[in-house]
């Protein structure tokens, strides 16, 4: 259930919620209920995020091409524009490709939940939720993107990892710059959701890897036994990477254990 007002969480002592606005990851929520808009906005400035509010799909759009935030929190029905063709659309721009989308819906069929991951939604959390569980999303997501976080950054902060290049079938995975170059030399766009699921079929080649597996490494959360959110991942890599996406030879599947990535990586 989601949180009353009342119960919204407190600044952990010692926070650096003072911080610059402007050096915090910036979280846009799109989202037309007014009281969920503040319990939200409250939250999220409590745990050190910048926040910036739209209150329905034309608006949000536009602030997200104007601020190209880090994540968007982006309810389902909105006016004017649904979130879903918020999504669809953002996804159609190159510029915004890194931009995380976490869907918030009130629709809880299965089907549902797919169409949104297929528009290029990273995530999604069912209304009611529990805020502390959207929190976590919100944080996971933060660390899969490596934003720097909201605070303040340690005087001891291990330096950033060296540039690594995973090479195969002539296509390269740049894991620092997160781009994709096909064998032509073109850069594909890849969501988050889809680089994090290259990245680790990249680094597991020849392995069976289970549905399971990959949705813990991926999304670092578990879920059901009937969630298919990997298949739909793997369906949209397959239409960016294979030469025929009904008859794949790089991403395989196997029945009743998981995918397989069958070429050789080279890693530089």
């Amino acid at each position: 259930m989601l949180h009353s007002m009342a119960d919204r969480t407190r600044p952990t002592p010692g926070r650096d919620t003072d911080r610059d606005p402007a050096n915090r990851p910036t979280v846009l929520v799109v989202e037309d209920e007014p009281a969920l808009l503040a319990l939200l906005r409250y939250n999220l400035e409590s745990e050190g995020y910048r926040v910036v509010e739209a209150k329905n799909g034309e608006e949000g759009l536009t602030l997200i091409r104007e601020t190209k935030p880090d994540l968007v929190l982006l309810d389902w029905m909105l006016p004017f524009l649904s979130g879903i063709e918020v999504c669809r659309q953002m996804r159609r721009l190159p510029d915004l490709k890194s931009i995380a989308v976490i869907m918030l819906t009130a629709k809880s069929e299965e089907a549902d939940k797919l169409r949104g991951l297929e528009v290029g939604a990273d995530d999604y959390v069912t209304k009611p939720f529990d805020l502390r569980e959207l929190l976590a999303r919100v944080k996971a997501l933060q660390r899969r993107l490596e934003l720097a976080p909201p605070a303040a950054a340690q005087a001891d902060a291990p330096a950033p990892a060296a540039r690594t290049t995973l090479r195969f079938a002539g296509w390269s995975l740049d894991t620092a710059a997160r781009t994709l170059t096909s064998p032509e030399r073109r850069e594909v766009v890849l969501t988050t959701g889809e680089f994090e699921l290259l990245s680790t079929f990249a680094r597991h080649p020849g392995r069976v890897l289970s549905r399971d597996f990959l949705l813990e490494t991926t999304r670092g959360r578990e879920s059901g036994p009937f969630d298919r959110t990997i298949d739909v991942q793997v369906g949209r890599l397959r239409r960016k990477i294979e030469a025929d996406p009904e008859n794949p030879q790089i991403i395989k599947s196997v029945r009743g254990a998981g995918y397989l990535f069958v070429p050789q990586v080279v890693s530089s």
